[in-house]
């Protein structure tokens, strides 16, 4: 039985409840391209698929538009699959269990998948209808999206005509982003040696941080779990003689860490009693709280010992402790720069996401982000210049190009003029300090003239996400009236 049946536009619900129901987490696409493909040959629409499950299903002209500029349609087909402690869905088995719950389509303790199924959704309903006028279309749907705009790097888009591109992964009703920043993912490795010694045990623990989204929530300066262990660890190397066995936070570098913990082993024969180091790092956690008590109200940082006998430890030696303390408290973090040219924009960031210990080195992996490529290269280099300086190496992935602003898009002003009819108002004109796939797009599409549009979302990437009803109603009667009037 329908879920969204009743639901308007019947057509894009449609698709999205069946698009719910396969697996389609980011390198799990084969079933949900596979579904799109015979949704086109079903159809006898002209359809690509490459081996990296990148569709491209084309659609002519209407009746009248065969002479107006072709358009592309975009979205991506992954979803982020996270779920509550209490939920028992297997991602790779099983359907999304999703419901109505007012204006809002939710999802039983997962994700929903609106980001970026409800894209998918609408250009199918659009692909599947004859009563809809519009030039020739040129529908994207990409893979692995949402672990580094994989499936637009690699898709060969010398099947496309269009020079006109419409992006539907916006979460906002009513904001036409237009412009984008670039990014990599910026591994520094520094190596460790560990010896044998003895001493009491302790955990030292970052706790309550808010978090976030590393490109759009770095301006609002919340504090990094990973950055403040590294504070922490540096106070308490002043004045006590401990050794570090091991320094983890995060699991994802474009998300500002949440919690932080390392292992410490206070050495035998210091003169300060270890005892006293928690009083220490009260009033440091206290301080903490004080500089971030606007953005991150929860804050805890704690010092526990494992018990009150020394123990022996396989643990980093001195130099290895120093190195990687100093690393730690040395490293840039946050806003770097502010743009120039579009106020309250962030131009240039950084966000050490993930810190990790293995046996033999400490790896800090970092979302660097910059809608300027000389800023983007040089906070690169810095890194870069940081970790040779304390004995590491530096790796660099998933690059990806910033989408700049046109001043002159044809586009965005039939857009405008089209959102104004419809809304009765002017929409807002954005730029974003994250990425989208416009700018992967724009760099192999020579004049590609970009927006980015979507419906109201919330709660992205976590378990409390949903799409409003009425907003997906209203954008895509948008999006329809925009084909219609690009003639």
């Amino acid at each position: 039985m329908s879920v969204l049946g009743n639901l308007k536009p019947e057509k894009v619900f449609h698709f999205f409840e069946e698009i719910c129901s396969i697996p389609h987490g980011s390198y799990d696409t084969k079933r949900i391209s596979d579904y799109l493909k015979k949704f086109a040959e079903d159809r006898n629409l002209t359809c690509y698929q490459d081996e990296d499950n990148n569709i491209i299903i084309i659609k002519e002209a209407t009746a009248g538009y065969e002479n107006a500029d072709p358009i592309i349609l975009q979205g991506h087909m992954d979803m982020v699959c996270e779920k509550t402690p209490e939920s028992n869905i297997d991602f790779s088995k099983d359907g999304l269990d999703i419901y109505v719950d007012g204006d809002w389509v939710k999802a039983h303790g997962t994700t929903l998948g609106g980001d970026n199924g409800i894209a998918v959704a609408m250009s199918l309903a659009i692909l599947d209808s004859d009563q809809y006028e519009h030039p020739r279309l040129e529908v994207i749907a990409t893979v692995d999206e949402e672990v580094g705009l994989l499936g637009a790097a690699s898709l060969d888009v010398s099947k496309l005509t269009a020079k006109k591109f419409i992006n539907i992964d916006s979460e906002e009703e009513g904001i036409f982003t237009v412009s984008c920043a670039g990014g990599v993912t910026v591994e520094n490795k520094l190596p460790i040696a560990r010896t044998d010694a003895k001493g009491k045990k302790a955990t030292l623990k970052v706790t309550g941080l808010l978090g976030g989204h590393s490109g759009i929530e770095i301006d609002k300066e919340r504090a990094n779990a990973n950055i403040l262990l590294g504070r922490a660890l540096h106070q308490l190397r002043e004045k006590y003689d401990f050794l570090l066995i091991e320094a983890e936070g995060g699991s994802k570098d474009n998300a500002i860490t949440k919690q932080a913990e390392a292992r410490l082993l206070f050495v035998e024969g210091t003169k300060q009693q270890p005892s006293d180091a928690i009083a220490e790092v009260s009033d440091f956690a206290a301080l903490v709280a004080h500089e971030f008590k606007a953005t991150d109200p929860d804050i805890k940082i704690e010092l526990s010992f494992e018990g009150e006998e020394a123990v022996s430890e396989k643990a980093f030696d001195e130099d290895s402790t120093e190195r990687i303390v100093n690393y730690l408290v040395l490293t840039p973090y946050g806003v770097q720069n502010m743009s120039k040219e579009i106020e309250g924009l962030v131009e240039t960031s950084l966000n050490l996401g993930i810190l990790k210990t293995s046996d033999e080195e400490v790896s800090a992996t970092y979302a660097v982000r910059s809608s300027s490529d000389s800023r983007r290269d040089m906070m690169v280099e810095k890194l870069r210049v940081l970790a040779r300086f304390l004995g590491g190496s530096t790796e660099l992935s998933g690059a990806y190009p910033g989408w700049e602003y046109m001043a002159d898009s044809k586009l965005r002003e039939k857009a405008v003029e089209v959102f104004k009819q419809v809304y009765g108002h002017e929409p807002k004109i954005e730029a974003i300090h994250a990425g989208l796939e416009c700018g992967l797009f724009a760099g192999k599409i020579s004049g590609l003239d970009c927006i980015s549009i979507g419906p109201d979302m919330t709660g992205v990437h976590t378990p409390d996400e949903q799409l409003s009803i009425s907003s997906t109603e209203r954008t895509f009667n948008f999006l329809v009236e925009l084909l219609k009037a690009s003639k």
